[in-house]
């Protein structure tokens, strides 16, 4: 199939863009990798008047560090994040993220905004946002604010961003030293959505417990979700087996999942507590290999 008519604009600067977003509002939609837009229009399901592409705005696809942690343009190709020594030293959730989201072909022009943005309950990056402590910076002409990931997120498909907004970067805080990570996840096939996953961090204290946790889950409700209860009970505890399938426990328990062709409500509720667990153990071997 093909779209519907639209006006394509081309701008070269964020002002430009965003003075196009001002002047159109829910007219426009905003092209970045196209990897989810562009089918959409094919299946006239989105049918935007004007299509702003951002892909000559090269300030927005800048990835640099500071005391704080990392600062990520929106516009930053998925296959940079995969490939980048920076990340991979800073944010190593991101990068471990990296290989289940599409195919390298989906990679090398997905943007790291473009899937925060479409907010598929079922994506990888979305999860690692919330999981990692994100902040979103959304521009427009007259200002910007400053969101959290755990804030950012409404439900299917729907964010806070307004009409005349633009996520322009993303803020991702460092953890203290004895941290790991790990996202789990299964699909049907490897490139496919998710029916269920995990993604967590992990933080020991000088006393060899948890001092910090973090676990998000997503494909298992209608947006990504931090199980702030499962967090809570593995503060304190000794990084075991014990602690993990508590928290596991309580995250089956929390997750809302729903019914569909590809599995039951059941199971992606168990699978939730399972992935939980795994994530949680593959956090602290990295842990483990990181102080040997």
């Amino acid at each position: 199939m093909k779209p519907p008519r639209f006006k394509y604009h081309d701008p070269t600067t964020l002002d430009e863009a965003l003075g196009l977003l001002a002047t159109y509002g829910d007219q426009a939609k905003i092209l970045a990798g196209g990897q989810s837009l562009v089918p959409t229009m094919n299946f006239r399901l989105a049918r935007p008047d004007h299509l702003v592409d951002i892909n000559r705005i090269g300030e927005l696809a800048a990835v640099s560090s500071g005391a704080g942690g990392l600062v990520v343009g929106a516009m930053t190709r998925q296959r940079t994040l995969e490939r980048s020594d920076l990340i991979g030293q800073n944010c190593p959730l991101v990068t471990q993220a990296m290989p289940y989201i599409g195919h390298p072909q989906i990679r090398n022009r997905g943007t790291i905004g473009g899937s925060v943005v479409h907010a598929d309950p079922a994506a990888e990056l979305p999860a690692v946002m919330v999981a990692a402590d994100a902040r979103l910076t959304l521009q427009k002409r007259d200002g910007e604010r400053v969101v959290e990931a755990t804030d950012f997120f409404v439900g299917q498909l729907t964010t806070v961003v307004e009409p005349d907004e633009m996520l322009v970067r993303i803020e991702l805080p460092a953890w203290p030293e004895r941290s790991g990570s790990s996202l789990q996840e299964v699909a049907m096939r490897l490139g496919d959505f998710a029916l269920g996953g995990v993604a967590t961090i992990l933080s020991l204290g000088a006393d060899g417990r948890i001092a910090r946790a973090r676990i998000a889950c997503f494909g298992v409700d209608e947006r990504p979700i931090r199980v702030a209860e499962a967090e809570q009970s593995l503060v304190g505890s000794a990084p075991d087996e014990a602690a993990f399938a508590e928290a596991g426990r309580i995250v089956s328990a929390r997750v809302d999942p729903s019914d569909d062709i590809h599995a039951s409500a059941g199971y992606r509720r168990r699978l939730a507590g399972i992935l939980t667990r795994r994530a949680l153990a593959a956090s602290l071997i990295q842990i483990k290999e990181a102080v040997a």
